[in-house]
């Protein structure tokens, strides 16, 4: 089975640009670089909570919004966006995505990248819960489902 568009070598760069960020977070700022938290301090002062270390927060997520744009200036090169599957599939995902980062206090950057890499035994055991589901949703929705 081939892998279609996988390519390792940016895979690699980009886990590495992850984990420098992530460390780059913790020694500068003292906090952990996970998504689901960076992006509930800036959505706070919508629901009337004080916006703890918002100009940092709002500029990590633009950050992650410009990344593309970026990418795009610094290679010339377009970047291609492909989606898999349709966009009303995709948007019922990031509901439960945001559902599941609530409930299990965390995203997979904040367990699975930091977490992981301090040997919490709280954030191993969500990312395995994390990973199993994410199989498991897949497989259903690939195989059984057909899409």
């Amino acid at each position: 089975m081939e892998i279609v568009g996988f390519t390792p070598g940016s895979a690699a760069f980009g886990g590495a640009l992850i984990g420098a960020g992530a460390v780059l977070l913790m020694a500068l700022n003292g906090r952990v670089a996970g998504v689901s938290g960076i992006v509930a301090g800036v959505l706070a002062p919508l629901r009337g909570e004080a916006g703890e270390d918002f100009a940092w927060r709002l500029a990590f997520i633009a950050g992650l919004a410009l990344a593309p744009l970026i990418a795009r200036f610094a290679t010339g090169e377009p970047v291609a966006i492909a989606a898999a599957h349709p966009a009303w599939m995709m948007a019922i995902g990031g509901l439960f995505v945001g559902y599941g980062t609530r409930l299990g206090s965390g995203c997979t950057s904040g367990h699975g990248v930091c977490g992981v890499a301090r040997l919490s035994k709280r954030s191993i055991a969500a990312t395995i819960t994390f990973m199993a589901t994410a199989i498991v949703t897949v497989f259903i929705v690939n195989r059984v489902m057909g899409f």
